[in-house]
């Protein structure tokens, strides 16, 4: 299938294939009765006018106001509209997965449930898309949140997460993206890395941009965010640090950390031992005799650390024929007929 994109009216003009979807609009939901049916109304009324080829696929992570049941009266009475029914709450990042694993489109935008994020603007990422990138994410310019407890902490973790992963985006806590679905086929996704997908797609070598969008603020409901998921966005931030760093070659970590230990030791090993044979001095009650021998295990442990990573990185590309590049294209001469 070809997306063309052309000015005419200042709409997108799709040309599909028979079997394929230009687009899978992915909506995680999560206790979100008041807000499914304006918002599914309003993603379908924007494709609609820009004459999109879609599908939209809402993941219930484990609601408990009636949202699932709505959203499968509505999956019942709606052809644009597919309900993907989670087990329990697995949270945002799991239900994001599961949406990208149901998508048909050729391109996948996420967005949000409340209603915060503004359908009227997938079409303008789609259009962004077709420059070139891979990824384009939304940045809540004009953010309507509280200042003190979402949008001090978002500019602070903004700009950490932009030094950490060296992927510098304005926005990375904002769901509206679209994406190539090859993009989202290469990403496996787990704990809380729903909100670095943009670090993550860096590290598959996508192109990617940001753009600015609207943002609402909340009608319904109250926000599922708060402070206390601080602590599990760092541990996910030093997670995708490693994964740029070493993820094909463990042992440059632990093995240097390992060599470090194991000199240390030595060093002070043989220190020692000139004090104990050549001055015979006593060294059993010394402190740089055990810093001595938790050197050596540590550089034993961290080597051994190494090799293991080793392996099981060989495994995990190995077992699931994921190679350690990307191929964006392969350029070859003409053959003269």
């Amino acid at each position: 299938m070809t997306i063309s994109l052309r000015s005419e009216e200042s709409k997108l003009q799709i040309v599909p294939s028979m079997h394929d979807l230009a687009v899978s609009v992915v909506v995680p939901i999560r206790d979100e009765f008041e807000s499914l049916p304006p918002l599914i109304d309003a993603i379908a009324n924007t494709l609609k006018d820009h004459r999109l080829f879609y599908e939209i696929i809402c993941v219930d992570d484990g609601s408990t106001d009636g949202s699932t049941d709505l959203l499968k009266q509505l999956a019942q009475s709606r052809t644009d509209l597919r309900a993907v029914i989670l087990r329990r709450n697995y949270g945002q990042t799991a239900a994001i997965a599961a949406g990208f694993s149901h998508a048909r489109g050729q391109t996948v935008v996420t967005i949000d449930g409340d209603l915060q994020n503004d359908p009227v603007d997938i079409p303008i990422l789609l259009a962004k898309l077709e420059e070139g990138f891979d990824l384009v994410s939304g940045w809540r310019k004009e953010r309507r949140d509280a200042p003190l407890t979402r949008l001090l902490p978002s500019k602070i973790a903004n700009w950490v997460i932009g030094q950490v992963t060296g992927v510098k985006l304005h926005d990375y806590g904002c769901s509206l993206k679209a994406y190539r679905a090859e993009l989202v086929a290469d990403m496996n996704l787990y704990g809380e890395l729903h909100r670095f997908l943009p670090a993550l797609a860096f590290i598959e070598g996508a192109r990617i941009t940001e753009i600015p969008v609207r943002h609402h603020a909340r009608r319904f409901g109250r926000s599922k965010y708060g402070l206390w998921r601080t602590f599990r966005v760092m541990m996910d931030m030093l997670t995708i640090w490693f994964m740029q760093k070493f993820l094909t070659k463990p042992m440059h970590v632990f093995g240097l950390f390992g060599l470090v230990s194991l000199l240390l030791g030595l060093a002070i090993g043989a220190h020692l031992t000139f004090l104990k044979i050549g001055l015979g001095a006593s060294i059993g009650n010394r402190p740089l005799l055990i810093l001595c021998i938790v050197l050596l295990l540590a550089g034993v442990q961290l080597f051994s650390f190494g090799l293991l990573a080793e392996l099981l990185m060989r495994t995990y590309h190995e077992s699931q024929g994921r190679p350690i590049y990307r191929v964006r294209e392969v350029v070859e001469p003409e053959v003269e007929k």
